[in-house]
């Protein structure tokens, strides 16, 4: 996957930053692989509280998600497979204890490239990550109990990932689709998608199942709706009926429809959600 992916799929709440969550950049020969890392800056403790649960949003993303808990001295671990619908989580943890998350954020169509098996039969999955990465497990999981901070974690695994990206995996069916999506921001259809890498659209769906865990048509849709979600928060002027147009929605109704399908409400409320933590919002985006 020699070339970056410039593209970068959104949270439900892509502004909130604090001790509880904070995002870091990978480095930029994983940049194509990894959206972030991501979990809590230094352990804390767990207090109960009344927070709502967190929205989860269609990300096009796969997570490997570990909780520490350093009182017990016990680390858990699950990977959380693509997801095509919102759900809702909560805070995890023994109340009292000190604890902390660590997690990496792979592109769904990545992550693969690391994965030890097929990511076939994984979407709206939560495993345990030995299930597909036990290389990878064996080796970040025994040391989160003395890596303490965020930074520290994402540095550690990082080295491992390096030393594993000259053997990785790599389908070029998979990488050029995937670029033909994401340059037409996800408005091909499976058609033309297949004639572009040159294979039957059976084949290529067979090859997505493989190595995404996900159908390529859904995964565009999906994209779609990422770039959709991106626009609505960054343009000023934001106009549904130029959007239809823009992303190739059959028309309003349709492109109203598919985003609250995603995001589980209506474009007016997911920017409220969005913008709820956030005073100046100028220079958000980078």
């Amino acid at each position: 996957m020699n070339n970056r992916i410039m593209y970068y799929p959104l949270t439900a709440t892509p502004f909130k930053r604090n001790s509880f969550y904070t995002e870091l950049f990978p480095c930029k020969e994983l940049q194509s692989y990894i959206r972030c890392y991501w979990g809590t800056e230094n352990p804390l403790i767990q207090i109960e509280n009344d927070d709502t649960p967190e929205l989860v949003i269609p990300d096009t993303c796969v997570d490997i998600i570990y909780h520490i808990d350093y009182t017990n001295h016990t680390v858990t671990g699950g990977f959380c497979g693509v997801n095509d619908c919102s759900f809702h989580t909560h805070s995890s943890g023994t109340m009292g204890h000190m604890v902390s998350t660590f997690a990496i954020r792979f592109y769904a169509w990545s992550a693969y490239a690391f994965a030890d098996d097929s990511l076939q039969s994984t979407m709206n999955g939560y495993f345990d990550v030995g299930s597909r990465f036990e290389w990878l497990d064996k080796i970040i999981r025994p040391k989160l109990l003395k890596l303490r901070t965020l930074q520290e974690k994402a540095s550690f695994t990082e080295q491992v990932l390096l030393k594993k990206l000259p053997n990785v995996r790599e389908n070029a069916v998979i990488n050029d689709t995937i670029q033909n999506i994401l340059i037409q921001k996800g408005s091909l259809d499976i058609a033309k998608l297949a004639k572009e890498s040159f294979v039957s659209t059976r084949q290529l769906e067979r090859l997505f199942h493989e190595y995404v865990g996900i159908t390529p048509k859904k995964l565009s849709n999906l994209i779609r709706y990422q770039f959709l979600w991106r626009d609505i928060l960054c343009e000023p002027d934001f106009d549904v009926l130029s959007m239809v147009h823009k992303f190739g929605y059959t028309d309003q109704s349709h492109l109203l429809r598919e985003f609250k399908r995603y995001h589980s409400m209506d474009i007016h409320k997911a920017r409220i959600t969005a913008f709820k933590d956030v005073g100046n919002i100028q220079d958000v985006f980078v």
